[in-house]
């Protein structure tokens, strides 16, 4: 009878230990000896190549750094860092795909993100799957954090706030002109991607809460080689502002071709201006530009790996040769935060760290990082900046400017 009821309960017994093995374990870092790895699909070919150069760039800094300030501590043991890369080639699929790839295969258990919004939105749901921490600096989409996510982080500000100080520039001009900011017209040329369709968004509630008209609302084409279509419009129309974005090859489109067809438009807002280097390409083609950036080094940010916000300029300028972009100086902010969470944490539980992530309050070269609930940051502000003999100038909003705007730009 006792040799019945085994066999009878086997069954159960069976099924509760399938139920053990289907349980998710607490996930522990990958390290190689005394050294933590990390994981990113970066963009090293493609239309993001040029950005995913800065975004590793921005990781390599910060690995240097960190290491030859001792590295990490853990449970009372130093820990060097490294990043295993792969490259994403600037397709959400493959993204995905590598993201698995490093988590299934390679064993990591710490992602840094990718560059630009619509691959962060790939390889999100394969992060937040296998319930593996992400930070990131490069996507910003708001769009990114209305989905519940809880393993996702990012340093930057969200998308729809890169342009829409442009359009309260241009109000406090027109008020400085006697005129009403709902007589400003506004043109805007976006890609048709994630990020720049979030801008778009930003701008247009921007020009609604002043009851500025938009009279131009295109969409850049997708191979971004030709602006004829909505610069001929501009010059038609004459509106006070003209706001553009499609990441570095859309900068460097519009700033050509203003120039080409000799486009006089008040106010030339765009992103990504120092990643396309507008200024070496243009040189006074891009004067009066307008430009959003997440960071500029003549912020008072400073933190005990680079010192000040022009020390870690400087530094990354000696180098690679070439002063920093913000998509690069977000990245090194990342490999920061997530560093920060690991040693607050002391451990290398991923629950542990998403915890820890959860609660980061920190001064960073680049700006103060607080996370909010779904992930983004709320603490850092956007900047936008105007080119002026050939140096970008911090001209709103207005606590942070260095010297007033230069309205309206000089006609061409």
């Amino acid at each position: 009878m006792k040799i019945m009821r085994m066999f009878k309960a086997l069954p159960m017994i069976w099924a509760v230990f399938a139920v053990m093995l289907a349980a998710p374990l607490p996930a522990m870092a990958k390290v190689d000896g005394d050294t933590i790895i990390f994981g990113a699909a970066v963009s090293f070919t493609g239309k993001y190549s040029t950005n995913g150069k800065h975004t590793k760039n921005g990781y390599d800094l910060a690995v240097e750094r960190i290491n030859a300030n001792g590295g990490v501590t853990v449970d009372g043991k130093s820990y060097q860092i490294a990043i295993q890369y792969y490259d994403d080639e600037s397709t959400p699929a493959r993204a995905a795909q590598l993201a698995e790839k490093l988590i299934q295969q390679d064993g990591i258990q710490f992602v840094l993100g990718p560059y630009g919004s619509g691959l962060t939105k790939a390889i999100a749901p394969v992060t937040e799957k296998y319930k593996i921490p992400m930070v990131e600096g490069n996507g910003a989409s708001r769009s990114l954090f209305n989905k519940g996510y809880k393993y996702l982080f990012a340093v930057l500000s969200t998308s729809e706030q890169y342009l829409a100080e442009a359009i309260n520039l241009a109000a406090e001009q027109a008020k400085k002109d006697g005129r009403d900011p709902s007589s400003v017209t506004v043109a805007i040329a976006v890609e048709n991607d994630p990020f720049s369709q979030d801008i778009r968004a930003g701008v247009v509630d921007d020009a609604n809460k002043w009851g500025m008209k938009i009279v131009i609302d295109d969409k850049l084409p997708k191979e971004l080689n030709d602006m004829t279509a909505t610069l001929t419009k501009v010059k038609a129309l004459k509106p006070d502002v003209l706001v553009v974005s499609g990441h570095s090859k859309g900068a460097v489109l519009v700033v050509r071709q203003i120039n080409e067809m000799r486009v006089n438009v008040p106010m030339l807002a765009i992103t990504h201006c120092e990643a396309a280097d507008v200024i070496g390409k243009f040189a006074e083609g891009a004067e009066h530009t307008l430009c959003a950036t997440q960071w500029t080094e003549t912020m008072s940010y400073q933190d005990d790996d680079f010192g000040t916000a022009m020390d870690y300029y400087n530094d990354f300028n000696s180098i690679y040769g070439y002063y920093p972009p913000y998509q690069a100086a977000e990245s090194t902010a990342s490999v920061q935060v997530f560093v920060d969470a690991i040693e607050r944490a002391g451990s290398f539980d991923t629950e542990a760290i998403r915890s820890a992530l959860a609660a980061t309050d920190l001064m960073t070269f680049y700006g103060p990082v607080k996370f909010t609930e779904a992930g983004n940051n709320m603490a850092k502000p956007m900047v936008l900046r105007q080119i002026r003999d050939g140096k970008y100038v911090a001209v709103a909003p207005s606590r942070f400017a260095s010297e007033p705007v230069v309205y309206p730009r000089p006609d061409l």
